[in-house]
């Protein structure tokens, strides 16, 4: 424990020598035009020459990266009818939804990888570390300024639980100039309504602003399935000189969300007359609290050195209280209600991050070298009513389902707390060998020590992981606009969410994964078109398997996944604009064995649960003059497996959304989107082989935008 102390020491040390990272300069835009006018400041459409932080801190451009990303704009998010930051985020190469009411609607899976244990969601560069796989936090695309997204392991850049991808979500941020109002109103099918405010500007010369609030509820298109939600967004920044700013934002998001926990099949098939109806209890519970607050200070020191600090304090409480499995009985020709489950998170977590970033030489090349510690507790209790051993349920009519109450033989009690350090130092730089030819390559240290007491029998564990990983890339520009690249990269993820290791998993060690990615990636057409392609290897080891002789559970699996991933950016002219890709995907066991039954099951060759191979998505958008925008998209995903066994499948769906917008007042206008415009009958997620949650049928939804 000494060395942890030593470890939290430096830290804390860091985290207080110096203040912060200087605002970065901007890039170039490609020049799209644009005709929605959503925001309460001019867009900027982020291309592939833009600096972002999606894919390194080092604020290169995507032409500059060795890695697949992409990054989604507020104005895009609203164009495309997307009602949540999965749905937006889905939108791009490769990333599916897997979201269900137990993790908080909000896994995603991407390249072969699935859950929130291997694909990472991070707010503002911070990372909430996901408890017992459930991340309710942020959901709400009002606040959100940005979305990168970074395919493949990136371990180095944020540790373990990113073998798939990373998300980073960026709220909108103040900005200096007039004061700007954007008022929303919105209605739609099922008594959908949005109320949205966001407001933004220079208070003085040095002070600055921006405030979000949204308000949405509904009465949802299955039978007893009301929802609300609140999300608030504010953040005050203060520029204390030309070169040293300080900014304090708070986020919060209340939600009590659909208790839909999916339609059962009957005798293995979807009825349609099922697809309205509603098998959860009549006292269900779903409710969801989150804060986030962070201190942010940008500081250039000089010419050639910045730093940036961020201080952040998080918490979330949940409660989930319902009936959520719904059986088929061929023999009653009734359904049986089970699983009466009542669980409380209590989490909360405490972070620094510190970095500075050096404009350099190194053997008399142009280098850039970014170098940071991070540190976070995190405080886990869990309250339910385990060990969830009821036998059986009770048995309802399919078709004219009783709701019926909780009920379970098992009291609702503390469980489990669980405190976690962690800390890490990481490293990047990015050097330019020739006029051409640039490496870049990260390095980062982790240690993680978990605390885990149960508090129903007073016993304690505590174990120390440590993890490191690296990455090296090759970035060759062919020209300025067309730029060639390869990397190799290490990542590790937990054999479940850090945080919440039972007793059994706590032993085991971080799982290994490795990867070998190229790609290319050019601008065309002066910056009217751009184009991506990345080809990618991921080898994952130490997965858990089950011993033939004893039945216990050993780190020798493996799995592997090989993909490519494309992406088009392109303006046609005449106000036509096209965004399209694809993703394919050959994912599968090479050692994996589990027990069923008490009989050792071999899993060799099988796909992942819950891993399309193919996706695709398409959106057409046209501008009619200065006033009316039209835009259509299509969102395609391949059947899937429901269980490791391959013997549940769910089948894959096309879904249609469409948009109009007229700007009928320089400060007003007008919007409609149509989500499912064909009213197919689609399976966003399986809840297990036997029980589809299903996606929404055709809808509409009217807004009104005002700016003032």
């Amino acid at each position: 424990m000494s060395r942890h102390f030593k470890l939290h020491t430096l830290a804390a040390c860091m985290a207080v020598s110096l203040p912060a990272l200087a605002e970065q300069p901007q890039g170039k835009v490609l020049d799209l035009p644009s005709t929605a006018i959503t925001e309460t400041r001019d867009e900027q459409i982020v291309d592939l020459a833009t600096p972002t932080q999606a894919g390194s801190r080092l604020n290169l451009s995507a032409l500059e990266t060795p890695a697949s990303t992409t990054s989604i704009t507020a104005e895009q998010i609203q164009q495309r009818a997307n009602l949540t930051i999965q749905d937006a985020v889905t939108r791009s190469p490769g990333i599916t939804s897997v979201g269900t009411p137990g993790n908080g609607n909000t896994a995603l899976s991407a390249r072969g990888f699935t859950g929130h244990a291997s694909v990472m969601t991070l707010f503002d560069g911070s990372r909430l570390y996901t408890g017992a796989g459930t991340q309710t936090f942020p959901v709400d695309p009002w606040m959100v300024e940005r979305i990168d997204v970074i395919r493949g392991p990136a371990s180095v850049l944020y540790g373990e639980g990113a073998t798939g991808a990373v998300i980073n979500v960026i709220p909108k941020k103040p900005f200096a100039g007039e004061i700007r109002n954007h008022l929303r109103l919105g209605y739609g099918s099922w008594d959908r309504q949005q109320l949205g405010l966001d407001s933004g500007g220079s208070l003085s010369e040095r002070l600055s602003y921006r405030v979000t609030v949204n308000k949405q509820e509904g009465n949802g298109w299955v039978d007893r399935t009301d929802s609300r939600s609140l999300a608030l967004s504010a953040a005050l920044r203060f520029d204390a000189t030309d070169d040293l700013s300080f900014t304090l934002a708070h986020e919060r998001g209340d939600a009590q969300p659909s208790n839909y926990f999916g339609t059962p099949l009957i005798d293995g098939h979807l009825r349609d007359s099922l697809r309205k109806k509603n098998y959860n209890i009549q006292n269900d519970v779903q409710r969801y609290h989150d804060e986030w607050t962070r201190f942010n200070t940008d500081w250039t020191l000089s010419d050639s050195v910045t730093a940036s600090n961020q201080l952040y304090y998080i918490k979330s409480r949940r409660h989930w209280r319902n009936a959520e499995d719904y059986t088929w009985d061929p023999t009653r020709e009734q359904l049986e209600r089970a699983s009466y489950l009542e669980i409380k998170h209590n989490q909360e977590q405490i972070g620094d991050r510190q970095s500075f970033t050096f404009d350099h030489s190194l053997f008399g090349l142009n280098s850039k070298t970014v170098v940071g510690a991070e540190y976070n507790k995190i405080r886990f209790n869990v309250d339910s009513n385990s060990p969830y051993n009821d036998v059986g349920g009770d048995y309802v009519d399919p078709w004219n389902p009783a709701p019926g109450g909780f009920q379970s033989r098992n009291v609702t009690r503390p469980q489990t707390l669980s405190t976690t350090h962690t800390f890490a130092l990481f490293a990047e730089n990015r050097t330019q060998l020739t006029d051409r030819l640039s490496l870049v390559t990260g390095i980062r240290r982790d240690q993680n020590h978990i605390d885990r007491n149960n508090l129903t029998n007073d016993t304690r564990v505590d174990r120390s992981l440590q993890g490191g990983n690296w990455r090296a890339g090759l970035v060759f520009a062919v020209t300025d606009n067309l730029s060639l690249y390869g990397q190799y990269s290490t990542s590790e993820d937990g054999v479940s969410n850090l945080i919440s290791l039972s007793p059994s998993q706590i032993n085991y060690d971080l799982t290994e994964s490795k990867q070998t990615e190229l790609g290319l990636k050019q601008r065309f057409w002066d910056g009217r078109g751009e184009w991506t392609l990345a080809a990618y290897h991921i080898v994952k080891k130490k997965l858990l398997v089950d011993d033939p002789i004893s039945h216990e559970k050993q780190q020798a699996g493996q799995q592997t996944s090989d993909g490519l991933e494309a992406a088009l950016e392109l303006d046609l002219g005449h106000q036509w604009q096209v965004s399209a890709n694809a993703s394919v995907v050959r994912a599968k066991y090479d050692d994996f064995d589990e027990t069923v039954g008490g009989a050792p099951q071999d899993r060799a060759g099988n796909r992942p649960a819950n891993v399309p191979r193919r996706t695709a998505n398409l959106w057409l958008n046209k501008g009619f003059g200065q006033t009316v925008d039209a835009g259509i998209g299509l969102r395609y995903v391949d059947q899937r497996y429901a269980d490791t066994a391959n013997a549940y499948s769910v089948p894959g769906y096309t879904v249609v959304d469409a948009n109009l917008g007229w700007q009928v007042l320089p400060d007003v206008r007008l919007g409609l989107q149509l989500n499912n415009l064909f009213n197919r009958d689609y399976v966003v997620a399986a809840h297990s082989g036997e029980q589809w949650l299903l996606g929404a049928p055709r809808s509409y939804f009217a807004t009104v935008d005002y700016s003032f």
